[in-house]
């Protein structure tokens, strides 16, 4: 019975550390297919421990223990364990979102013009988030005009993402349960089935397959989204997070020192950042290295004239789909140019002529190579 005492409590506590290796960035944990394994773990949680539980006190009051510290002590290295896998090191107890979203306009705004952001227009209304903020709180809950959205970011993969707050049609809540793959998941409050950040997926759980509506969004630098969208209003930070933020302000520049969010200089490695663009199932990733060089390329994705440029400062980026694929355009400054037409970075079209409209706008995005050709394995190469 002292076997039986002490191997279960050891299975026990075996259990507690698989629960949360398979969806943390524990060495090994994240190269696996696990996330069915995970999944099991997670939702039959409760039926694990009161098995061992019963298995622990029967072996407990069956054997005549002398009196020692050791099964005291075993016991409360368990619950100690228990706690610091279940609160210490959970994903919600380590990002938490902020208390206020506090949006002000450009005349109002603290945040720094340099600043990366995601932005959103929605109904001629258009905000700004600072990567530096929704990277600590991995999403971040709004309204504009009148649409609740989901801003999320996750710094290992670097991508970001807006989604619309709806499961099946019905609007619904979200916490951050941890990562597959090195990407962020979510977990909803209805159902409990996990959603991957990257696209949206439920990739566990009763809605398993089913995808959340994605908003278009973009990236850049503060200063040049309040350029193209001077109206827009901009997120401040929470002041109860000022320690946190701080801890991300290398990270948009790829100065972090963390294996995790690091960035490799030279193209196509793990580290490297790629724009990658999705049309259909159609993919293709952009070496970043390379478009710094070339600032514009006339390109296709699949059977879609697509064009991307660099914003001039080097941080931001917007794709487009081309008329055709004989209409090639060019870079002059802050301008896109093709033959007589001109378009700022929004892909509005400028000057009186009215036969010329606004430039389509392609989801673009920018990660890290590893997740994009983890999440895009038959996209190619630019």
């Amino acid at each position: 019975m002292k076997t039986t005492f002490y191997l279960s409590l050891f299975c026990w506590a075996l259990f507690e550390i698989a629960n949360v290796y398979f969806i943390m960035p524990i060495p090994g944990s994240q190269r696996m297919e696990s996330i069915d394994l995970a999944y099991f773990l997670y939702t039959k949680r409760w039926i694990f421990r009161g098995v061992f539980a019963l298995l622990v006190l029967f072996a407990y009051f069956k054997t005549q223990f002398k009196f020692n510290w050791a099964p005291p002590l075993a016991m409360v290295m368990l619950v100690t364990l228990t706690y610091y896998i279940n609160f210490e090191m959970a994903a919600d107890h380590m990002f938490y979102q902020p208390e206020q979203v506090l949006m002000k306009p450009a005349a109002d705004n603290k945040v720094d013009s340099n600043r990366l952001v995601i932005g959103i227009v929605h109904k001629g209304e258009a905000r700004a988030y600072p990567i530096q903020y929704i990277g600590y709180h991995h999403q971040v809950r709004d309204v504009i005009a009148g649409q609740p959205v989901m801003v999320t970011y996750c710094t290992v993969c670097r991508s970001g993402r807006v989604f619309i707050p709806e499961a099946e049609g019905k609007r619904e809540q979200f916490r951050l349960v941890g990562m597959d793959h090195f990407n962020a998941m979510f977990e909803d409050a209805s159902t409990g089935s996990w959603w991957r950040q990257e696209n949206g997926v439920a990739v566990a759980g009763p809605l398993k397959g089913a995808v959340l509506p994605e908003m278009p969004c973009e990236q850049m630098a503060l200063r040049q989204w309040l350029r193209l969208h001077p109206g827009s209003l901009v997120m401040q930070p929470d002041p109860k997070f000022a320690e946190e933020y701080d801890h991300m302000k290398n990270y948009e520049s790829g100065r972090g020192k963390s294996d995790l969010t690091r960035t490799d200089s030279l193209s196509w490695k793990e580290k490297s950042w790629v724009v990658g663009i999705e049309i259909g199932n159609d993919a293709r990733a952009f070496d970043w290295n390379k478009l710094k060089r070339e600032r514009i390329v006339n390109e296709s994705v699949g059977n879609t004239p697509i064009v991307l440029l660099m914003t001039p400062d080097s941080l931001g980026f917007a794709a487009f789909r081309r008329p055709d694929a004989k209409t090639i355009f060019s870079l002059q400054h802050d301008t896109l140019v093709a033959g007589a037409q001109l378009y700022n970075l929004a892909g509005k079209a400028l000057g009186n002529a009215p036969t010329y409209s606004n430039l389509v706008k392609v989801n673009a995005y920018q990660e890290f190579w590893h997740s994009w050709g983890v999440f895009h394995p038959l996209g190619t190469r630019y």
